[in-house]
């Protein structure tokens, strides 16, 4: 670990401490982005910087060696903060029991003897760690963390109870024995039937739309999170544009979905929490293994990367967003960054995209400067083409339909 005297002394009378009692050798034990296997006598991490920390940790079969499924939690310590937790060996997991104030005491007591057991926090990570998490806010940590207080990368699924379970979706033959109506003349009242509505078709035209598919999703189980244990990310917008919108609007709605982000930004205390929950998912998926916490991180780079007219409402939030974007792509793993042309890469092509915006919506001054530099870094780091931005991709290009006209035979 790299670290200056000054730095050290500062950390051992000001830093926070960590204790996690019982916790068996070999457990997969972390905090920030940092990992390791504890050993016999490991209790804890000591001289953790004041600010937001993520501890995080994983069971390890003494037999076989497989890791568990990762858990973990985002803590704000404070100065000379000293937190407690205990290993519960029946669950392998942290146990929900709270440490008494008089055993809190007695550690504090013995803290001579407990600090050889106590590993330095790895400073050497601390300051890319405060670049990861710059925008991200106790506040808004808690308001976005599952209720419970505890992220994991596999949650607890509950099915529905006998009554709730889906039965499935009705054919048109059975509907008619049943009630004797005609379904051309009947409404259907079926969900999956009317999500799919064309304007000017029927109900019970919509009802034959059925797809296989759809009948068999129905007939599975509605698993939802046990309760508290779902991430409470803000909910990206099904309708993309305002009630009422004309055809025109609305195809301009889902090319700019400014709309959509002043929406996700009304949710929050302030713009730039916005970006905030954006850390804050892509550290759940990148140190908590959360799949969810990764496509929600997927459509928020989308949407923000699809704005137009808030590029320039929201200039000091899109300056963060270049800021973490940028960061985040350093830290990503190579798998994510593989070859953008064989995988298609998310990334890329969304970034693509939002610099095609910025030279359309004349960006300029700072935020100008930042979004060329930031592109150049990529193109020299990475080899990312971003030439052409001027010009619609293939994919992209509209539909030229012609059409052949009909001649009259004499």
């Amino acid at each position: 670990m790299n670290i200056d005297q000054e730095t050290a002394k500062k950390l051992l009378v000001e830093g926070g401490t960590f204790v996690f009692l019982g916790v068996p050798p070999e457990t997969q034990f972390g905090i920030d982005m940092q990992c390791w296997n504890t050993e016999e006598d490991f209790r804890g991490i000591k001289m953790i910087p004041p600010g937001l920390h993520y501890i995080h940790y994983s069971s390890v079969s003494k037999g076989s060696g497989d890791v568990g499924p990762r858990s973990g939690f985002m803590h704000n310590f404070q100065q000379k903060e000293f937190l407690v937790k205990m290993w519960d060996k029946k669950t392998e997991d942290m146990s929900k029991e709270e440490i008494s104030d008089e055993s809190i005491q007695r550690l504090k007591d013995n803290l001579l003897n407990l600090d050889r057991h106590l590993g330095p926090y790895p400073y050497d990570i601390w300051q890319k760690w405060k670049l990861l998490t710059s925008q991200m806010t106790a506040e808004l940590v808690a308001k976005l963390s599952p209720e419970c207080g505890i992220i994991r990368a596999s949650v607890e699924l509950l099915s529905t109870t006998d009554a709730d379970r889906p039965r499935g979706v009705k054919s048109q033959s059975s509907a008619e024995k049943e009630d004797g109506t005609n379904p051309e003349e009947s409404p259907t009242t079926d969900p999956l039937a009317l999500d799919e509505a064309i304007p000017g078709q029927s109900d019970a035209k919509r009802a034959k739309r059925i797809t296989q598919e759809e009948k068999e999703d129905a007939m599975l189980p509605d698993l939802k999170p046990a309760p508290g244990t779902a991430m409470r990310f803000t909910e990206i917008p099904r309708d993309k544009y305002p009630p009422g919108s004309t055809p025109e609007e609305i195809t301009k709605h889902y090319l700019d979905q400014s709309y959509c982000l002043e929406l996700m930004i009304a949710q929050h205390e302030e713009p730039l929490h916005i970006i905030g929950e954006l850390q804050f998912a892509y550290i759940c998926f990148l140190i908590g293994h959360s799949l969810e916490a990764f496509e929600h991180w997927k459509n928020l780079v989308l949407v923000l990367c699809s704005c137009d007219d808030a590029i320039h409402k929201y200039r000091s939030v899109f300056f963060h967003f270049i800021r973490t974007i940028e960061v985040q792509i350093e830290e990503m793993p190579e798998e994510m960054l593989a070859d953008i042309v064989m995988n298609k890469n998310l990334v890329y092509k969304k970034l693509r995209e939002f610099f095609r915006t910025a030279y359309v919506s004349k960006v300029d001054g700072r935020l100008l400067t930042m979004i060329e530099r930031f592109k150049e870094n990529l193109t020299e780091k990475l080899q990312w083409d971003f030439t052409g931005l001027d010009a619609d991709e293939e994919d992209e290009r509209p539909v030229v339909v012609h059409l052949v006209e009909e001649t009259e035979i004499d």
